[in-house]
């Protein structure tokens, strides 16, 4: 871990946001690194974090922070964690391709509630990945309005023994099992799901961490652990 860019990829894995983080100008560094960590190995992310400003931005901070220089030394450090801090989304946006960015988009889009506040209240109870893996799965059902199978793959991505069974002969209806206990933040989770992605017509039936007994498959046919369908 050695640029800013890393840092804040690492921060945010971690669950800490971009704003919790500042940055200050190392007293000691390493001409050859940016970071300046007290372990070299570090692969955690610290909330305040000295740098190198010349290893990367000499042309920006040239002068900046003279040793002779003792005048108005706090409105100095607040301008470089702003500026560092802009650096970083810079840094973080280099290389992106047009569809990183519409997952970008999307994503703000589930954060800012314009796909109804239960959904802006639920999306931050998914990690990182997840998230991104939602918006990707929301830009593909507007391109290929395959509405099912994109709900079948956002489950299985987020609750890994999860199966839908589609039961479409008498009438439309989906059987979710989830694959694990049932608890509030579980239920958040689903419900997310289901708004995004479950076609109006579909009635849903949900098992949590009991399936519904199916004719040839033991591990449903376990004696007091069947669901009744």
């Amino acid at each position: 871990m050695n640029y800013i860019w890393d840092l804040i990829i690492k921060s945010e894995r971690a669950g800490i946001a971009k704003r919790d983080i500042s940055f200050a100008v190392a007293e000691v560094y390493s001409p050859y690194m940016e970071l300046s960590l007290e372990s070299l190995n570090a692969r955690t992310a610290e909330r305040r974090v000295e740098l190198n400003p010349y290893y990367r931005f000499d042309h920006i901070f040239d002068g900046m922070f003279d040793i002779n220089n003792d005048e108005d030394v706090e409105l100095r450090e607040q301008l470089f964690d702003i500026l560092i801090h802009f650096l970083a989304d810079i840094d973080l946006t280099q290389g992106l391709n047009k569809r990183e960015f519409y997952i970008r988009f999307a994503l703000r889009d589930l954060e800012n509630g314009a796909y109804g506040d239960k959904v802006m209240r639920s999306i931050g109870l998914f990690g990182r990945e997840e998230r991104d893996m939602i918006a990707l799965n929301l830009l593909r059902l507007y391109e290929t309005g395959e509405a099912v199978y994109l709900l079948k793959d956002t489950m299985r991505k987020v609750f890994k023994r999860s199966t839908i069974y589609a039961n479409c002969e008498e009438k439309d209806e989906l059987l979710v099992y989830v694959g694990q206990e049932e608890t509030e933040e579980a239920r958040a989770k689903v419900g997310l799901i289901m708004d995004i992605f479950l076609p109006v017509r579909f009635h849903v039936e949900f098992y949590w961490n009991r399936h519904f007994g199916i004719l040839g498959l033991e591990d449903t046919m376990r004696q007091d652990g069947i669901a009744m369908y």
